[in-house]
């Protein structure tokens, strides 16, 4: 696998939480290119696998990563992402692991912003003062937590972004421009669009209706707009990147891995950090 080497924003290694996220998608709109923002399962396959592909996203071009917190109910995802979290789950994997990867990670790399995603019923579990102080300390910079709607700021957004994290929200082809205000009001580092009705890695986005929706949304915020969910190959990535601030990846990632590893184990870790670098490589081809 031939390596990018992730330009590294000056001072970042100082940073952490929402001004890693800032600093990065400063660094991207200095360089005049469009991110990629990659998503793999904590523990999944393997917890090995797991720790060593995360590691290895940087190198592969990988702007932002999106770590997915394993859960037993993962209601908002698709097929891809809910088999994945519960072979993460049988491989061991908790919140707690979750966190010590992110630990594992930040030991080697100091500038590339690690968001974690999932729902809410673990961090309630670990207790939500103790998940901020931990996941700061890990080396975690965002959150999206995909069911807890604005009207809950108060039990868990506020107190994160008060702490430092930045706490992502998803706009999706359904929120109008009366809910959007709410939406936004407590968004920071990028706001995520869906781009598909529906659940994730089932279908293909529209990229007419995609453009008219993040000319709505730049509308309402100065915020980046990242745009995932139906984006499954380099030549979708680059129709995406041309459109967006980054394009998020996740589904796509984490069948490769799952599909390179129940084939071949021992290149796993190199077919899925190769796939990566397609994506990262189409994605950079916009300028």
């Amino acid at each position: 696998m031939s390596t990018i080497v992730a330009a590294n924003p000056a001072g970042a290694s100082n940073l952490r939480g929402k001004a890693r996220i800032d600093a990065r998608f400063a660094h991207l709109k200095k360089a005049g290119r469009t991110g990629l923002v990659s998503f793999i399962t904590a523990g999944d396959p393997a917890q090995d696998i797991s720790q060593q592909v995360l590691n290895g996203l940087p190198g592969a071009g990988a702007d932002i990563i999106e770590l997915g917190m394993p859960f037993t109910d993962p209601m908002a995802d698709g097929p891809a992402i809910q088999a994945s979290s519960q072979r993460g789950l049988k491989a061991g994997m908790t919140l707690t692991k979750t966190l010590d990867m992110v630990r594992d990670f930040r030991r080697a790399d100091q500038e590339t912003p690690i968001i974690l995603m999932g729902y809410y019923n673990p961090i309630y579990r670990y207790g939500v003062d103790a998940f901020i102080d931990t996941a700061l300390a890990a080396g975690v910079d965002g959150l999206i937590v995909v069911d807890l709607p604005p009207e809950e700021d108060d039990e868990f957004c506020i107190p994160a972004t008060k702490a430092g994290l930045s706490f992502i929200r998803l706009a999706t082809p359904t929120t109008d421009d009366a809910r959007l205000p709410a939406v936004l009001r407590h968004t920071s580092g990028f706001v995520y669009y869906v781009s598909i009705t529906g659940i994730t890695g089932t279908a293909s986005a529209d990229l007419a209706k995609v453009q008219g929706a993040i000319g709505r949304l730049k509308a309402h915020t100065d915020l980046p707009v990242a745009v995932g969910f139906g984006i499954k190959t380099p030549e979708q990535a680059t129709e995406m990147a041309a459109l967006c601030d980054a394009v998020v990846v996740g589904s796509a990632i984490v069948e490769t891995l799952k599909n390179a590893y129940q084939e071949r184990p021992d290149t796993a870790v190199a077919q899925a950090l190769d796939f990566v670098k397609t994506l990262s490589d189409a994605v950079r081809s916009v300028s």
